[in-house]
């Protein structure tokens, strides 16, 4: 569908791709990760025609089509209602509804046979187009990714960024390009929503690319990764978590042949110093200088995860509760977003907050930070220092600053090489510290914010969106912090890998009431999906007038021969399986040899055959899935 061959593209002096190759199949599904400023959206807008290469080509097939969401789309506007923004998406039938509208208001005075004739025709293309329910789809997608009925009808206009974002989304959807590309789509979906996206895109006809530092919704979604690196894009058959394991398999096999091939040239090098004087011996040595010259060099491994070690001091340890809201009611107009609820925060809580967007997180976060009015009582507990980290905060950093400068202001009391150790957590390292924040990107600004928030002292935080704009690594950095934090911390969420590593407690509002989980965000799933199928209406019975007894035996013998067959096919199955997991060790230890990882066609010749059993290995491991799901049913 779309082929990209020999790829280079320059920002300035800096090559940004070289020479890079990809290949996008009808029906793929990719998650294009890589660390921030690597050239990610560069890339979609590439493929989308934006810009201009340097050097390759982007080909596709004539009947591509593309639906690109991205960052850009935030500033758009418009006074027609959302589902009539959406509906722009059915531009045909739009067109003819028009067409349709304005002969039924001539015909009110000026009727002919003639505009009757011509309203028949485009009513007949209207219905061909299935212009009759193009309304109840925009209407379903927007309501799954969080619109309120109510809302439908009111002005683009009137909505937040991130909610214009979801209109959007939304006609993209409707649209049914043969190719969606999203940027980060996740930034502006709460849960619910998320799942909704994942579960629609899954089922998706045409090619998904998504951009995303979610890893659950890369999980959930993608069948195949690419990793932007080094100004190449390297593929790895699917999704984020087999990209992971496959990456480290690859780094070890890389860094054996590495090793291997260092120990070979120190040897090659000791023999050509020790008879490069020597007559007898000097055809040997020129030998051994031109085979150096000739050998293609295996990179080092380059290790991108970050340990971090946070060192936390606080002036003085906090009481048994940090907060505590009692009766706390809080309504705007007639919304009421709290009534009469309590809820308590204990020394140690690590609290994420979660739940649709429009329920009151964020209010929440305020009430409980003490910047919010309300009704009721909020106490704070004794020795409680807080510290609060929200989107705005990138906004109060003084631009002209260094960030080391920013630092300090932080008022941690830290000596500069304490402050320039904690930036090295962050990524900042060497000359960057003396960055100015006005040419910091929205990840570099969000990172200096988290650090000042770390380092001022706080022994109770409140994080708002903390993970947005943060790459993989940036957040693996603000896990690790959080992990090894002694306070105690509360913090608004969609980002289910991130809650799920740094909190013990959960919770969300419901019916204008704070609910508490005590447990982690995999747990508290586990028991929201139990919830809800006790929740689920029991199967219906059969009617006390059929003759169930005689019905019974028919269905047992239909069902246990079925059963034979189904069990004699997982048996194959299952042979089948440990064939190929056979054969996949060995081909992995073929890979560890000498001879194999230090010729890299052998080594290219393997890692296919990898890949391909990979791929059978999955295949036949969901077939078993859906026969033991079958077995059990029966």
């Amino acid at each position: 569908m779309i082929s990209i061959t020999n790829l280079s593209y320059f920002i300035g002096g800096r090559a940004l791709y070289e020479d890079a190759n990809m290949f996008i199949k009808p029906k793929d599904k990719i998650g294009l990760i890589g660390l921030n400023g690597r050239g990610k959206s560069t890339l979609l807008k590439i493929i989308n025609g934006e810009y201009t290469i340097d050097a390759g080509s982007v080909s596709k097939s004539n009947d591509c089509t593309i639906g690109f969401l991205n960052q850009d789309l935030l500033s758009y506007q418009s006074d027609d209602a959302i589902v009539t923004v959406a509906m722009e998406a059915f531009k045909d039938a739009v067109d003819t509804q028009r067409q349709i509208e304005n002969i039924l208001h001539k015909l009110e005075t000026e009727y002919s046979d003639e505009l009757v004739e011509k309203l028949t025709k485009l009513q007949e293309r209207f219905e061909q187009l299935d212009g009759y329910s193009m309304q109840a789809k925009a209407e379903e997608i927007l309501e799954g990714i969080g619109f309120n009925t109510q809302d439908l009808h009111r002005p683009l206009r009137e909505f937040s960024g991130g909610w214009r974002m979801r209109v959007m989304l939304a006609k993209l959807l409707l649209e049914k390009p043969s190719l969606l590309m999203l940027d980060e789509p996740t930034n502006h979906l709460d849960l619910p929503s998320i799942e909704w996206v994942e579960n629609y895109l899954r089922n998706y006809e045409g090619a998904v690319i998504v951009v995303s530092h979610d890893r659950y919704f890369l999980d959930n979604v993608t069948t195949k990764t690419v990793e932007v690196t080094q100004g190449q894009l390297i593929a790895y058959e699917g999704n984020y978590s087999f990209y992971q394991e496959e990456k480290e398999l690859r780094k070890e096999i890389q860094n054996n042949a590495f090793e291997n091939q260092q120990a070979k040239i120190r040897q090659t090098e000791r023999f050509i110093e020790r008879f490069k004087a020597k007559a007898t011996k000097a055809k040997q040595v020129q030998s051994r200088v031109k085979a150096l010259d000739r050998m293609d060099m295996i990179e080092e491994v380059v290790d991108d995860t970050a340990a971090v070690n946070f060192r936390f001091r606080f002036k003085q340890q906090p009481g048994r509760y940090i907060v505590t809201l009692k009766e706390v009611s809080k309504s705007y107009g007639t919304l009421d977003i709290l009534k009469n609820t309590n809820a308590t925060i204990e020394r140690g809580d690590k609290i994420a907050l979660i739940g649709a967007n429009g329920k009151g997180k964020s209010t929440l976060l305020r009430i409980i930070s003490g910047t919010e009015s309300i009704e009721g009582e909020r106490t704070l507990g004794y020795n409680v220092i807080q510290g609060f980290y929200a989107q705005h905060q990138l906004e109060s950093l003084k631009v002209d600053n260094e960030i080391i400068e920013e630092m300090k202001q932080a008022g941690s009391g830290k000596t500069e090489q304490e402050l320039r150790n904690v930036l090295g957590c962050f990524l900042f390292t060497d000359d960057d510290q003396y960055k100015k924040i006005k040419v910091l990107s929205g990840g570099e600004k969000s990172r200096v914010a988290l650090a000042k928030t770390l380092i001022s002292e706080a022994n109770f935080l409140l994080l708002d969106e903390p993970t947005n704009h943060l790459d993989f690594i940036s957040e693996n950095i603000l896990i690790q912090a959080l992990q090894q934090y002694a306070g105690t911390f509360v913090v608004v969420s969609h980002n289910r890998h991130f809650i799920s590593q740094i909190a013990n407690k959960i919770w969300y509002i419901e019916d204008q009431q704070i609910k508490e989980y005590p447990g982690t965000y995999d747990e508290y799933e586990y028991w929201r999906k139990q919830q809800a199928l006790a929740a689920a209406p029991a199967p219906k019975t059969a009617s006390k007038t059929k003759p169930e007894k005689k019905a019974e035996p028919v269905r047992s013998n239909e069902s246990e021969n079925k059963l034979k067959v189904l069990e004699k096919e997982m048996k194959k199955v299952e042979a089948e399986m440990e064939t190929l997991q056979n054969q996949k060790e060995l081909v992995e230890l073929e890979m560890t040899k000498p001879e194999v990882y230090s010729d890299f066609t052998a080594m290219q010749k393997s890692q296919q055959e990898l890949t391909i059993l990979n791929q059978k290995l999955e295949a036949v491991n969901k077939r078993w899935d859906e026969l033991a799901e079958t077995i059990d049913t029966l």
